[in-house]
């Protein structure tokens, strides 16, 4: 009986194009989407060096430390300026029209002897007055050394070349800092709980006041939960073999870096097509309505609970977990979002297995509520 059941709703479920499009297609689009929009996101991180004029006056000329500093910080692939050495009319002309952040102007008749100018103030505009800063001061106390111990002057210039940095930085986790496989997991999240298409039309498709095929399936000698669990094991096949397409498409096309825990995102995603299948299923019994109106509903909340893991808004999902952490932990798709977060970035396993162990206790309470409200259901007549 089972194998009867099973075969012939699989060759039902595959030939609701609808259903497959939304659970398959539209995640695949989605994602390709998704790689074209923000497959630059890290680059436009990256540093790029900043444009700076300097007034090429007589106080310039005769500094010549300075000049030598600005000239090796000037230089090579990882300079931090690039450096425009012109007079001063021209340097405020450059500065009007965006073609540098900020000019330098030399002057030892005032202090600071050197001087910086600029339009506007901001990330750039900070590097360059914290540049200048770090110089001034350590020509003060270059000057000051020199004026008790005159002998230390090649052992300052020695340091000065040589300059330790007693800063170690340590990262946290063994991952790459890439914000790009954040989104990627939301949609994959949010694949899963599509799959709460094909657990509503389980369910609707045994209410016997809903369609002419569930009240013949009704009709039928087997027990009617028998026959739903037959009928959900074909549906999650489908909904699971969708999944993989996505994951291999996202990895072997898309070039999505998860990271050394693949095969645990392949789990992941297994145990969130039963959750969102058991969600789907367990929204059908609650509304006692239409399809239609069931369907809306699903979409509804699972837009909703994707928008708050941080779907359309990274900072979304740090926003709730500051202000309402409660709403984190009773929102599915956020707990499997999470799930996946852990795997990419954190080398062990505790808070992973945490959001697993919530996610099942979902999987339970929707299976349940399912089973408690499908097996009480009685119609009078077919």
């Amino acid at each position: 009986m089972f194998v009867h059941i099973f075969k012939y709703r699989l060759k039902c479920l595959l030939r609701d194009r609808a259903n497959i499009f939304w659970t398959m297609m539209f995640p695949v689009i989605l994602a390709t989407f998704f790689y074209m929009a923000l497959s630059n996101l890290g680059s436009s991180e990256a540093f790029k060096p900043i444009n700076l004029a300097v007034v090429d006056n007589e106080h310039f000329r005769q500094d010549l430390q300075f000049k030598n500093v600005l000239e090796q910080v000037s230089s090579g692939d990882d300079r931090l300026f690039n450096l425009f050495i012109v007079p001063e009319e021209r340097a405020k002309e450059m500065l009007e029209d965006n073609s540098v952040e900020g000019y330098i102007k030399a002057d030892t008749s005032i202090d600071p002897p050197i001087a910086l100018f600029v339009k506007k103030s901001g990330l750039n505009q900070s590097i360059v007055k914290s540049f200048i800063d770090d110089y001034l001061q350590t020509q003060s106390a270059v000057k000051a050394i020199l004026s008790e111990n005159p002998g230390k002057y090649a052992e300052i210039l020695r340091d000065l070349s040589e300059r330790k940095n007693y800063l170690k930085q340590v990262s946290g986790t063994k991952a790459n800092p890439d914000n790009l496989p954040f989104f990627f997991y939301t949609l994959i999240a949010m694949s899963c709980f599509y799959g709460g298409f094909f657990g509503n039309r389980e369910i609707t498709d045994i209410q016997a006041d809903i369609s002419p095929l569930a009240a013949r399936i009704n009709a039928a000698p087997v027990h009617k939960m028998k026959t739903f669990l037959y009928s959900a094991s074909a549906a999650l096949l489908i909904h699971l073999a969708e999944l993989f397409v996505l994951l291999i498409y996202l990895l072997l096309v898309l070039k999505v870096d998860f990271g050394p825990k693949t095969g645990y995102v392949f789990l992941t995603t297994m145990s969130g097509s039963v959750a969102g299948l058991s969600f789907g299923a367990f929204v059908s019994a609650v509304v006692k309505k239409s399809e239609g109106i069931k369907i809306g509903i699903l979409v509804g909340t699972t837009m909703f609970c994707s928008f708050l893991s941080g779907m359309m808004n990274q900072n979304m999902k740090y926003i709730i977990s500051q202000n309402v952490p409660v709403l984190s932990w009773i929102n599915p798709v956020n707990l499997l979002t999470d799930a996946f977060y852990c795997l990419y970035y954190y080398d062990t396993y505790r808070r992973y297995y945490l959001n697993m162990a919530a996610l099942l206790f979902f999987i339970v309470l929707f299976c349940s509520c399912t089973f408690i409200l499908i097996r009480r259901r009685r119609y009078a007549s077919l």
